[in-house]
């Protein structure tokens, strides 16, 4: 009699299993001190982009729940206020999200499924780092209380520290993505990656992920695009073009073979390249005669500020132009996404080096230029 009890109760707990649903996910959230707030949205990714696609009240208690479907495995967010909460979620899922509403950092902790486990991991190395920056802050702003007229100096003193705790978090996500390659918490930390340091890193990952995440709209388009980037790292060959000067004459890239030029992509509104322009006339001068030379390509739209601008910098090297700002062809084919830019070029034609900025672009002509 016992053992039908045992049995009865045993197949009783594989029909409530079997009765989860498999075609949605939830999650079940509490958010403590919460105050004021009281609405919760989710968002989910069409074509890219986090759009609101359900929303709830919190509980007396701060609970809320959603209960979603999805075609495949993807990105969520939960946001209250000023409050955001990254997810990845697939059907069958039963996600428990927790967070003190109160807390500066947004830490938050949740479980539940495998990629939500995997992204936990990723916010406590986060965390950590978040935690040392706190301190690192609170030692500033106390020695800048003693002596508030060397707040500069302090800075400056504190500045390397700041930096190693930022090369050691970049580094902890670099590996955290290798380690965990197939998950789309892997690709999510990688894109937390600064685009312009880590270029070669994130080209170099979507090569290794682009067969082991397929179907995911954010992440094929992620391939795409770094597959497109590819083209212009360092040690490929720089894509052709032709633009013209301001007089309208056509100035092509292959104009330059034989010799090392400097691409330089810059307008006169970029106050960064304005900044730099000293930079790359002593540059110019320096190297002008020892097969160097330099073609700026400008990203203005107005013409006359773009001209006045090359004479007012002294910039005496040739220049050009489509005149349509980071919509011109030659521009999409560097994929510029930010200026100042700049592609060092060999005589063969190959990208020697990317935004050497003022003495790394003088040192490296020196060690080359022999």
């Amino acid at each position: 009699m016992r053992l039908k009890n045992l049995s009865l109760i045993v197949l009783i707990a594989i029909a409530f299993t079997a009765c989860k649903p498999k075609d949605s996910f939830t999650i079940d959230g509490t958010f403590q001190n919460a105050g004021a707030e009281k609405k919760v949205f989710l968002y989910g990714m069409q074509s890219s982009q986090m759009v609101p696609i359900d929303s709830t009240n919190l509980s007396e208690k701060g609970e809320f729940k959603f209960v979603r479907k999805t075609p495949s495995v993807d990105f969520f967010r939960v946001s209250i206020g000023n409050h955001e909460y990254m997810l990845i979620a697939k059907n069958g899922d039963e996600i428990k999200l927790e967070a003190d509403l109160a807390d500066k950092t947004m830490a938050y902790k949740i479980s539940g499924a495998n990629e939500v486990e995997k992204l936990a991991e990723l916010n406590d190395i986060r965390n950590n780092f978040a935690k040392q920056v706190e301190k690192l802050q609170a030692d500033f702003e106390a020695k800048v209380a003693t002596q508030p007229q060397n707040r500069a100096a302090v800075l400056e003193e504190m500045k390397p520290q700041y930096e190693k705790y930022i090369n050691e978090l970049n580094s902890s996500i670099i590996k955290f993505a290798q380690d965990n390659k197939g998950t789309l918490a892997s690709f999510y930390a990688m894109n937390t990656l600064s685009p312009q340091e880590y270029e070669a890193e994130l080209v170099k990952y979507a090569e290794e992920v682009k067969n082991e995440i397929k179907g995911n709209a954010t992440v094929d388009s992620f391939v795409k695009q770094m597959a497109v980037l590819k083209t212009v790292q360092v040690g490929e060959i720089a894509p052709g073009f032709t633009v013209n000067t301001a007089e309208g004459k056509p100035v092509s890239l292959s104009d330059y073979k034989g010799k090392y030029v400097l691409v330089d992509f810059w307008a006169s509104w970029c106050q960064p390249c304005r900044q730099e322009n000293p930079n790359v006339v002593k540059v110019y001068n320096k190297y002008k005669n020892k097969n160097f030379d330099i073609l700026g390509i400008s990203l203005d739209t107005d013409k006359d500020a773009w001209l006045n601008a090359v004479k007012a910098d002294g910039l005496t090297w040739t220049h050009a132009s489509e005149l349509k700002d980071f919509n011109g062809e030659t521009v999409k084919k560097y994929q510029v996404q930010a200026i100042p830019a700049s592609f060092l070029i060999d005589p063969n034609g190959k990208i020697a080096a990317k935004n050497l900025r003022g003495d790394e672009l003088d040192n490296f002509l020196a060690k080359t230029l022999r």
